[in-house]
């Protein structure tokens, strides 16, 4: 019997087509209609049922064989990011500074070989949820679907998804127990002074010097606050302050991220930032106010799902090409949520020397199709085994 990467292999030209499509009509983050739509007419060519518009504009399809009472979530992500590409090959973005730069129109391509081998084969007992999530790249897509219901209108017991890794070489897999990507904020700080000439400064209170001691503070935060033992990334990555040259304004933003792999440690850190950034402008007259947004919560994999997952990779490249201590990463992925309000795991699978993500150079290596469609097949497989019927 055929593994599923070997048969999904023979689909190759079939489903690498679909992926250049997708890749060549990019959709931003709760705007995936053509997406949407190609997913949904793909899925009904099969025989599978499909909802739409869970989540503004997520699909769920739905798969039921034999009397099994399991069920298992498949995730993918669609949208893309708002970026000019810079490759020139015939199926690149199509649309002016939208590119999937990320790998989800490989990911929904994914999800959709695996949907075709599961419905072909029927190799399991139970019933599979197709989760075509919009909306990854900060845009809430994850929440959307929750807030619309997805897990009560399609319970899961147990919810897998994946991601492309450059370098990770073809046919490899990655992953660990436990947090594997951090929570991410966003932030901003409003500071507020009294402005004035540039060259009577003792007429003002700058809040150009209070922006600048804030982002020296600022540092004192992880290296001072945060434990050893723990991870966590503080970047203050914009400083808007005045446009002339003889003038001190009366206010200064900044802004920035942070990542942490707990939600304990995120809030310890928006609270160092808070007390730091109001006592530095208020030390120097003036006062300052944090905007802080938790994007995502950390992406933390359940231990015995993550062992299935990888059990399932195992079976299909050897125990040599599975990574199950994966280094935990500071990106952030939305995918948390899901796993959040069911127990899962998240895989990534081996991009080979492609550009990184989010790079203008970056393009979804499609020899890797038959690689993530086969785990996320397997993984379906092993936790709704059929029980074969014999005959006496």
């Amino acid at each position: 019997m055929s593994t599923p990467t070997e048969t999904i292999a023979l689909w190759q030209d079939e489903f690498t087509a679909i992926r250049r499509d997708i890749h060549a009509h990019p959709e931003l983050g709760l705007e995936e209609h053509r997406t949407a739509d190609l997913v949904a007419a793909k899925l009904t060519e099969m025989g599978i049922e499909v909802h739409r518009g869970v989540g503004v504009t997520g699909v769920v399809g739905v798969i039921r064989h034999g009397n099994g009472q399991g069920r298992i979530g498949l995730r993918a992500d669609m949208d893309a990011l708002a970026m000019t590409e810079a490759n020139d090959f015939g199926h690149a973005s199509t649309i002016p500074g939208k590119m999937h730069a990320c790998g989800h129109d490989g990911h929904t391509t994914m999800l959709l070989a695996a949907a075709k081998y599961l419905q072909t084969t029927k190799r399991f007992d139970g019933t599979v949820h197709l989760i075509f999530q919009p909306g990854e790249e900060g845009a809430g897509g994850a929440l959307a679907m929750l807030e619309d219901g997805l897990f009560e209108r399609f319970p899961c017991d147990a919810v897998f998804g994946l991601h492309n890794r450059p370098g990770l070489p073809l046919g490899h897999y990655g992953l660990r127990p436990g947090p594997m990507m951090a929570g991410v904020a966003f932030f901003d700080i409003h500071v507020t002074g009294k402005g004035g000439h540039g060259a009577r400064p003792e007429t003002t209170n700058d809040p150009v010097v209070m922006g600048a001691a804030i982002v020296q503070a600022l540092q004192s935060v992880v290296a001072r606050n945060v434990p050893a033992a723990e991870r966590a990334v503080l970047s203050v990555t914009r400083f808007d302050a005045g446009n002339a040259y003889n003038v001190i304004p009366n206010e200064v933003r900044l802004g920035g991220t942070v990542r942490a792999f707990s939600n304990p440690m995120m809030k310890l850190v928006e609270d160092r930032m808070r007390a730091i950034s109001e006592g530095v402008a208020a030390g120097l007259g003036g006062s300052a106010v944090l905007d802080f947004r938790v994007i995502t919560t950390p992406l933390v994999n359940d231990a015995m799902e993550a062992v299935a997952l990888g059990d399932a990779a195992a079976a299909l490249v050897g125990e040599g090409q599975v990574k199950r201590e994966f280094p935990a990463v500071m990106g952030g992925e939305d995918f948390a949520y899901m796993l959040e309000k069911c127990p899962g795991a998240y895989i990534v699978t081996g991009n080979g020397d492609s550009a990184e993500v989010h790079n203008p150079r970056f393009d979804f290596n499609d020899a890797a199709i038959p690689y993530g469609a086969g785990v996320l097949a397997a993984v379906v497989e092993a936790k709704l085994k059929r029980v074969e019927q014999t005959q006496d």
